[in-house]
């Protein structure tokens, strides 16, 4: 369930007979998210409009179709999109989808109804993802025009245990720099044991190739960042917070100068293992900060935000909805510079359901409003379908855009999310996760290599868009 202001609700959700039944935990109008089939466009993640509690029930199809078509409505005001010729047909088929609208909500019965409703969602999720990318398109000349990209745009994260030549040499050609993973579980698996080995080679490495590193997180409270010690000690919260931010000064003191930007903090809105409250979440958040603006005063601190649409927030009360989170660290002075935002789509796994472009642009707009940079810190989708416990069947088990995930719609995929992402005149840089496919990432298949370093056509194609947005710079630093 969605509020009004787009947080999740917390709600017990039940299907039975036919009927969806939704009971809130908080008053006022909310909508209904799920997983849904758009004929010729895919199974995404998709809301009703935002309706009032009531005993009989809502058609779910035409709540669907109102929903988006709303939507729609907003963003062309907010874009301008009302007088631009080459829109014209776009406008149209915005109008065609309406008047079917108007017909499934004048129908006689609930199927005539569905019938034409479903009609109507398949026209404006088309058409939304189309005008977003008309949009893009119009805003990407102009910055393209104008030079407004900053030096180093395009990154990728690598694999600190991987440093072989076969594997380092397809950096250059789609990066300007590399994404270092800092998880404290590796580099303190016991109390005082630090290994610096991996990273001290791939600092090195990259020095040396004049590729700019950003590394993190420095602090996060996911079991994935946590060495064991920290979760089976039962710390207080002082000395967790003593020994958490003394690991984040001894990384950045290691490489003040020789990193260009951090990722002081990385999801602590949405993982909380330690079911921290809110005013530790928010300590920790400033102190991390502070680390990065006192031992590295010349490098970037970014505050990353993970699962943008916030759904962990339905089920966990120690948790913070993400924007709420962003206006937190803004109205509390924080000293950090910019915002990161992480978009993994393709998995059936909470935050990683597939969405459509005109739902990522909706997203990465809301972010232009606390007048801070924004950097893609990581973004990812599969070459290959993710089975799951999600879907009826195993080709949609993290939904599915367009078609079935595969080489050729993972390519696809990232020619158009880059495209939408540097319209925006607020976004730096984006990095997409993983250089090669590793078995221990979710989704197991999103890096740009095959596992025996077979470039996907993702390789190639952000190569491709790397070259063309940049141009000779590009190219002198490939060679």
């Amino acid at each position: 369930m969605v509020g009004s202001d787009g947080v999740p609700l917390r709600a017990e959700i039940s299907l039975a007979d036919g009927e969806i039944r939704c009971v809130k935990r908080a008053p006022g109008p909310a909508g209904l998210s799920l997983l849904w089939p758009v004929e010729g466009f895919g199974r995404l993640m998709m809301e009703t409009a935002r309706l009032v509690e009531r005993e009989a029930p809502y058609n779910l199809h035409v709540e669907l179709a109102r929903g988006r078509l709303m939507r729609i409505s907003q963003k062309r005001e907010d874009w301008g999109l009302y007088d631009y010729a080459e829109g014209a047909e776009f406008y149209r088929r915005i109008d065609e989808a309406k008047a079917k609208l108007v017909e499934a909500i004048t129908a006689a019965d609930d199927v005539s109804a569905a019938a034409s409703a479903d009609a109507a969602l398949k026209s404006a999720v088309a058409v939304g993802e189309e005008l977003s990318l008309f949009h893009a398109d119009i805003f990407l000349k102009r910055r393209r025009s104008g030079g407004q990209f900053v030096k180093r745009p395009f990154g990728v994260g690598v694999l600190v245990g991987r440093g072989d030549d076969a594997y380092r040499q397809f950096l250059k050609p789609a990066a300007d720099f590399a994404v270092l993973p800092t998880m404290w579980r590796d580099i303190e698996p016991r109390p005082e044991m630090q290994r610096w080995d991996p990273l001290d080679m791939w600092v090195n490495y990259l020095g040396q190739s004049k590729l700019h590193v950003r590394a993190g997180p420095l602090v996060s409270i996911d079991r994935l960042f946590l060495p064991d010690w920290v979760l089976t000690d039962n710390l207080s919260y002082d000395t967790l917070r003593e020994q958490l931010l003394g690991h984040a000064s001894r990384i950045v003191r290691r490489f003040a100068h020789r990193i260009q930007s951090w990722e002081a903090v990385q999801g602590l809105h949405a993982q909380n293992a330690l079911h921290l409250s809110l005013e530790q979440l928010m300590d920790l958040t400033r102190m991390a900060a502070l680390v990065v603006k006192q031992h590295a005063p010349r490098s970037a601190a970014i505050i990353s935000v993970s699962i943008p649409w916030g759904e962990y927030y339905a089920r966990d009360v120690r948790t913070i909805p993400p924007l709420l989170y962003a206006d937190m660290c803004v109205q509390s002075g924080f000293h950090f510079d910019a915002f990161g935002l992480q978009f993994v789509f393709g998995a059936p796994q909470e935050g990683m359901l597939a969405r459509d472009m005109f739902q990522i642009s909706s997203m990465l707009d809301r972010f232009a409003n606390f007048n801070k940079p924004l950097h893609v810190t990581a973004v990812s989708a599969p070459s290959m379908p993710v089975a799951g416990r999600t879907a009826d069947s195993p080709l949609t088990g993290g939904g599915v855009w367009h078609a079935p995930w595969s080489d050729e719609i993972q390519a696809r995929f990232l020619r158009q999310f880059y495209e939408i992402a540097f319209s925006k005149p607020f976004v730096e840089t984006v990095a997409w996760r993983d250089l090669m496919d590793g078995p221990s990432r979710v989704p197991s298949a999103g890096g740009l290599l095959r596992g025996d370093l077979a470039p996907k056509s993702a390789f190639e194609a952000l190569a491709e868009l790397r070259r063309g947005y940049l141009g000779d710079r590009a190219a002198h630093k490939t060679r």
